[in-house]
């Protein structure tokens, strides 16, 4: 089994619906980047999530986060943003290593259903795979992807190390139990690091927007699907974990 001796920071943030998310990050790598190897934000962490009409005007082009690259030659950083190629949007998990973008992964599973409006929005992305990132592979997903059996054979069959969840998950189903979305999304999430042998990072955001709250409990999971780390409940929270699965 891989060994996954690094420093990894979970970043579970609030981000706001404009582009000074990206100032936010910034500071955030920098404030991070000396003890950590492995820096993560949530699904749209550069836009915010409710973009809707904003789409257009807040939407990045890779040639805009070129401080991202240059921060990655001292940390990884892994991104989520919606992304502009031409006329094309699309909700991506950017990973920057060495100062170059070492991945793009465009979320294949749009949701369209209930409050969720994705596929009116954005491009579908239709492949999944793995990239090496010095001497670990890696996989990224984004949110409702790991939803899907399909994806978790693709997941199986890639054979990653490591693998990287970027989430923004709205709070439902709360019960004296506690918050059964969160209880569906770990049942995934360990399930997945199992079946794959790899340690999992699960990063959702938190704070509000539209009238959605979004929960956070951004983990770890070992490769025996155990969540060994994990991050409170509805609070920012910025923390760096060192692991040697």
């Amino acid at each position: 089994m891989f060994a996954l001796n690094m420093r990894v920071t979970l970043a579970q943030i609030s981000p706001k619906l404009n582009r000074t998310n990206l100032e936010d990050i910034i500071s955030i790598i920098e404030s991070v980047q000396d003890k950590s190897d492995l820096i993560v934000f949530p699904e749209l962490s550069l836009s915010g999530y409710m973009l809707q009409d904003k789409l257009t005007e807040d939407a990045w082009r890779l040639e805009e986060l070129v401080q991202l690259k240059e921060l990655s030659k001292e940390s990884d950083v892994v991104v989520g943003g919606a992304m502009r190629e031409g006329s094309v949007f699309r909700n991506a998990a950017l990973y920057f290593s060495k100062g170059e973008l070492l991945s793009e992964h465009h979320k294949v599973h749009l949701p369209n259903y209930g409050m969720f409006e994705e596929a009116r929005y954005f491009e579908a992305g239709d492949i999944f795979e793995s990239f090496m990132a010095g001497d670990k592979r890696v996989s990224m997903v984004v949110c409702e992807d790991l939803w899907h059996k399909n994806v978790h054979h693709d997941l199986i069959e890639q054979n990653p190390d490591l693998i990287i969840a970027l989430v923004a998950s709205p709070a439902r189903g709360f019960s004296d139990d506690g918050l059964e979305i969160q209880k569906k999304w770990y049942e995934i999430i360990q399930r997945v690091a199992s079946e794959c042998k790899a340690t999992l990072l699960f990063v959702n955001r938190v704070g509000f927007e539209d009238g959605l709250g979004f929960w956070g409990g951004s983990c770890i999971v070992d490769a025996k699907g155990t969540i060994v780390e994990k991050l409170e409940n509805f609070k920012e929270n910025i923390q760096t974990f060192e692991r040697e699965d």
